[in-house]
């Protein structure tokens, strides 16, 4: 078989799949310009939310863990930037959503009033906040295998995002 005769029955392959996916409205580039381009700078001022950086008294950044984590994620349609920083702490949850209440409002934060009173979800213009404990099985299901610096005393994550274009507010 040559390789004209095999080569010309792919290009029809390939023709045919991408008219359809043009017509469809499903082209792999249409696809492209709708995720996370030219969000570089709104990752970027979230990372640098202050509130990632408050911490109560005797909290460390979690090892592994050193960098702010931040990026975009798309999906049918909607756009979210993201922010998040994750603690060990020797105290208690108590302690920790104390703290949080505290600076998230000190911050410029609102309480979420439809988020259950125990909660510890904020809303700050377009943006939401929330304050995650971990558990193992979470962190297992992460891939951070056994973390007993974040499964004893009270691990956990602060985490910001905000959807960006896609008429989703903010909210818990």
């Amino acid at each position: 078989m040559s390789l004209r005769m095999t080569t010309r029955p792919m290009l029809l392959l390939l023709a045919t799949v991408l008219a359809a996916g043009t017509l469809t409205g499903c082209g792999a580039l249409r696809e492209l310009t709708r995720d996370c381009g030219g969000t570089g700078g709104r990752v970027k001022e979230m990372a640098a939310l202050g509130i990632l950086g408050s911490r109560p008294a005797g909290a460390t950044v979690a090892r592994g863990f050193e960098e702010v984590d931040a990026g975009c994620w798309a999906d049918s349609g909607d756009v979210s930037v993201y922010a998040g920083r994750t603690y060990a702490f020797p105290g208690t949850e108590a302690q920790v959503a104390a703290h949080y209440r505290t600076a998230a409002i000190r911050d410029g934060w609102d309480p979420e009033p439809e988020a259950p009173s125990d909660d510890l979800c904020f809303v700050k213009e377009d943006m939401t906040l929330r304050i995650v404990f971990l558990t193992a099985e979470g962190l297992a299901e992460d891939g951070h295998g056994n973390r007993p610096d974040l499964t004893t005393g009270a691990g956990y994550s602060v985490n910001a995002d905000s959807f960006m274009n896609s008429g989703v507010e903010a909210g818990c």
